[in-house]
């Protein structure tokens, strides 16, 4: 064993990380173990390092090294998701500096620049994972665009297509006028926004009566193709079957009458917009209005708009009031709060839109998931289970999911089309039997590839990674083949509440539909990553720390402990750099009793004290108490407390006490015996901590004995529960308490520890002698003498009702120490008068709270105690 006077975190951390990976520690293979599998969370390929994803894959690697240690076949399957809006955006962008305009490149050019870019900047988070310390089988590497994986997301498309599932239909859909593609009604997110309510009258057709009309977006006129009033409201019975005519383009509308109309809102009359309104839609439907769409894909207003043609749709809605204003048909303008859709990817306000789209059919694919986690049988447990409420909500709502992408970027819809009508489409996996379905479908034998168009949509990337933990083991091209067999289900998935439905809920319902099987067994729902104030950390707050210099600056291991220690289960975590710095000083904790342990001489030829002997024996009973709770804590995913218990434990039980009990006198020998249990038991503690601190532990496992590969820690075995001599326990937790005393006493009254002092106790408590070699020890006492009776000339403390006793004869100026004892003992009387005249107030008692009381009672005893104690001090002294 070396001596190493400093921790060099930055050489220690790449050094057993190239270790482990030169060993093939982190790879699996299925073999006859218990498997034990857990998939990331695929990252955005563009995507870096962030504080949420420090916390997210913490602990999937403390999940996945405690499996590793428990003797299972470990397998953590990393990844990254193509993020078809994310990863198009920025390359949109970087085409833009080079002066290149996307409209102008073939799918296939533009495809070029993407793959260009992910080969540039993709996986680079991946890279930054290492860094963290994350055990994950790196050969199993996935990308949702790999050959296979877009091949396994076409095969699923196809197949729910065949089955009925998947259908094209023209509906109203969510667009973001950025991104210029249609969004899930759940990538949709809806913020209350003051707005204003515009008061615009229309003229009555052949007559000089105007209607006035309330709306929120006046720049929509031109779509307008009918007035709504409700046909039970009397002020408008003069106006059925009448004609409006709509300002500024003099269009004519008819007005129409249908209940859904509010009588309450606004004027009561509604003006129906059917291309830019859901609602309307329905209106336009039932009546047969006109549709008219106004805007271009980027929302600026088309020929539709007239003279505010290009015009964004913000900077349209200015001018059309302004012009409305002149022409002297804006009657009035109310500030108005309502609810804005916005998209979750570039925060665009979404603008509704009809359009030709795919839908998934969700009403029966979604009824296994809801069993799977509600029913009586759920196999899936969510955790924290607060979150199963949430999860209702979405799935017992659910709408058909819009799949369609007006993006290149992605995996593009094998639909192929052969004629101009919207049924006139065929649907497979190539264009080969595209071509061969083709002819079936129109008795065209001479139909050939070229004839064929392919929709140039792309899918949305969550219809990739709902099939993630089935297509990483290739189980939807090969349902039968032994990885799925062995890795499926998996066991945790750990992610954030955000992507609840987005994700989690989806990879439930298609692992249901492909394997009739769960996907995995738990959901560990993490909190969102805040700072001290609460706030949510973003790059635009200014408060998000960068990952990487954390751990340059507080270690690997600190940062891993800080994120932890930081995080109750299933709850947001106020982040504090305090306490990496805490976790980088734990590590240095850990660091000097290796060393301390390392200086010590080992001799054969000593006895083993029974100091040592029955220190060791409590230390064993106390690890396998700490070794059932963090049990205990892992079963519920707590995994904060899990370290927090093992924290204790190391800090406190270990370094604390049990190396100052076992540590051999200055410059003499420790027994072989006491050393090698130490070093035991030492081993056994690095076990605990290594899946949360794997690089210090790793090496100091390392240095602590010639290890083979096989030897090392990263596969050693988990410690075994044993059985617990609790009697021990407690027996140690009065003496610990007899020791603060004498060291209290011992500072107070300046006495240098390396004097001896005499020590005697009235047994009051019935407590054995098991302990005493150690308080003696401990607390450099002559001995320990049983007295029956008070030793004059003597301080005394007590623990619970056992009295001791030091001598004081020559340690201390006793005049001076009973001046000070009666100065103390009569501020604690009058402190004791004051409370118990608060106590015979029945004014107070009737009407304070009954927790108040209590502290009240409480302070009552504790004087009273400590009276007596001093008075006992101050008669031993005189």
């Amino acid at each position: 064993m070396s001596v190493t006077s400093k921790y060099d975190a930055r050489e220690v951390e790449n050094k057993w990380y190239d270790y482990w990976m030169k060993n093939n520690y982190f790879h699996s293979t299925p073999d006859e173990r218990e498997p034990y599998t857990i998939v990331i969370p695929p990252p955005n390929v563009t995507g870096v390092l962030h504080m949420g994803h420090m916390l997210n894959n913490t602990i999937q690697d403390v999940l996945i090294r405690r499996a590793r240690l428990q003797g299972k076949n470990a397998c953590w399957v990393p990844g990254t998701d193509h993020a078809s809006i994310a990863t198009e955006a920025k390359v949109v962008a970087k085409l833009k500096e080079q002066g290149i305009d996307k409209n102008d490149l073939t799918r296939e050019e533009f495809l070029a620049h993407a793959w260009e870019w992910t080969e540039e900047y993709g996986g680079v988070i991946l890279e930054q994972l290492k860094k963290l310390g994350c055990s994950c089988d790196w050969d199993r590497t996935k990308f949702t665009m790999d050959d296979d994986m877009s091949e396994a997301v076409i095969k699923v498309f196809v197949d729910l297509h065949n089955k009925g599932l998947i259908y094209r239909g023209y509906r109203m859909v969510n667009w973001d006028p950025e991104a210029k593609t249609t969004l899930s009604d759940e990538e949709v997110i809806h913020e209350e926004r003051q707005g204003n309510l515009y008061y615009i009258n229309y003229k009555i057709e052949g007559s000089n009566d105007v209607l006035t009309i309330a709306t929120t977006r006046p720049e929509t006129i031109f779509g307008d193709t009918a007035i709504c009033i409700n046909p039970n409201d009397e002020r408008f019975t003069h106006l059925k079957g009448k004609k409006a005519i709509v300002p500024i383009c003099n269009r004519v509308i008819p007005i129409i009458e249908d209940e859904y109309v509010d009588l309450e809102f606004g004027t009561g009359c509604l003006k129906v917009t059917p291309a830019h309104d859901e609602n309307d839609k329905n209106l336009g439907d039932k009546h047969q209005l006109e549709v008219i769409d106004i805007f271009n894909d980027d929302a600026t207003l088309n020929s539709f708009g007239l003279q505010f043609e290009g015009q964004d749709r913000f900077d349209a809605r200015k001018a059309v009031t302004k012009e409305l204003e002149a022409t002297g048909v804006l009657v009035k303008t109310e500030t108005h709060i309502n609810k804005v859709g916005t998209s979750e990817r570039t925060k665009a306000v979404i603008e509704p839109r009809l359009s030709d789209q795919w839908f998934l059919k969700m009403e029966d694919l979604v009824k296994p998931a809801i069993e799977a986690v509600l029913g009586e049988d759920a196999e899936i447990k969510l955790f924290p289970k607060k979150f199963e409420n949430t999860y209702r909500h979405w799935m017992e709502n659910i709408r058909d999911w819009n799949i369609s992408r007006q993006l290149l970027w992605g995996q593009q819809i094998p639909a192929y089309f052969y004629g101009d009508g919207k049924e006139d489409f065929v649907v497979a996996e190539t264009i080969e039997k595209a071509v061969e379905l083709a002819r079936e479908k129109t008795g065209k034998a001479d139909l050939k590839a070229e004839d064929l168009k392919q929709d140039t949509d792309a899918l949305d990337t969550w219809f990739s990674s709902w099939l993630w933990p089935m297509s990483v083991f290739d189980g939807i091209r090969n349902p039968e083949n032994e990885e799925i067999k062995y890795y499926y289900p998996t066991n945790d998935l750990v992610t954030g509440p955000d992507i609840l439905f987005f994700w989690v809920a989806r990879m439930i319902i298609a692992g249901y539909e492909y394997k009739d099987q769960k996907p995995f067994n738990n959901v560990y729902l993490t909190g969102l990553v805040r700072d001290k104030q609460r706030r949510k950390m973003s790059k635009s707050l200014g408060n998000s720390p960068d990952a990487l210099k954390l751990i340059d600056d507080y270690s690997a291991d600190g940062v891993r402990v800080g994120l932890l220690l930081s995080s109750a289960a299933g709850n947001d975590l106020m982040f504090d750099e305090a306490l990496c710095q805490q976790g980088k000083g734990f590590g240095n904790k850990i660091w000097n009793a290796y060393n301390l342990t390392n200086l010590w001489e080992v001799s054969d030829a000593i006895e083993q004290p029974n100091s040592s002997q029955v220190a060791l024996e409590w230390y064993q009973a106390k690890f396998q108490t700490v070794l059932l709770e963090i049990e205990d804590h892992f079963s519920k995913y707590r995994l904060s407390d899990a370290l927090m218990s093992i924290y204790k434990l190391v800090y406190d039980d270990f370094c604390g006490w049990l190396l100052e009990i076992v540590k051999p006198a200055y410059q003499q020998p420790i027994d072989a015996k006491t050393y090698n249990e130490v070093i035991a038991i030492f081993e056994e503690n690095l076990k605990l901590l290594h899946p949360f601190m794997p690089f210090l532990t790793e090496d100091i496992w390392q240095k602590i004995a010639t290890r083979t590969p096989e030897e090392a820690l990263i596969v050693a075995k988990w410690p075994e529960a044993k059985p617990i001599n609790t009697a021990l326990i407690s027996q140690f937790e009065f003496a610990s308490e007899v020791i603060s005393g004498i060291r209290t006493i011992r500072k107070e009254k300046n006495i240098a520890f390396k004097d001896a002092i005499g020590f005697s106790v009235i047994n009051n408590e019935k407590v054995n002698d098991t302990f005493d070699d150690v308080i003696i020890k401990l607390g450099n006492l002559e001995g320990i003498t049983y007295v029956s009776e008070a030793v004059e000339g003597a301080l005394t403390y007590r623990v619970k009702s056992n009295e001791y006793f030091i001598p004081m004869e020559g340690a201390i100026d006793v005049e001076t120490e009973i001046k000070k004892l009666t100065e103390e003992l009569t501020y604690t009387q009058g402190f004791l008068k004051s409370v118990q005249k608060k106590l015979s107030n029945e004014r107070f008692v009737a009407g304070a709270p009954e927790q108040v009381i209590a502290n009240e009672r409480k302070k009552e005893s504790d004087a009273l105690a400590k009276i007596e104690t001093l008075q006992t001090s101050i008669k031993n002294l005189q």
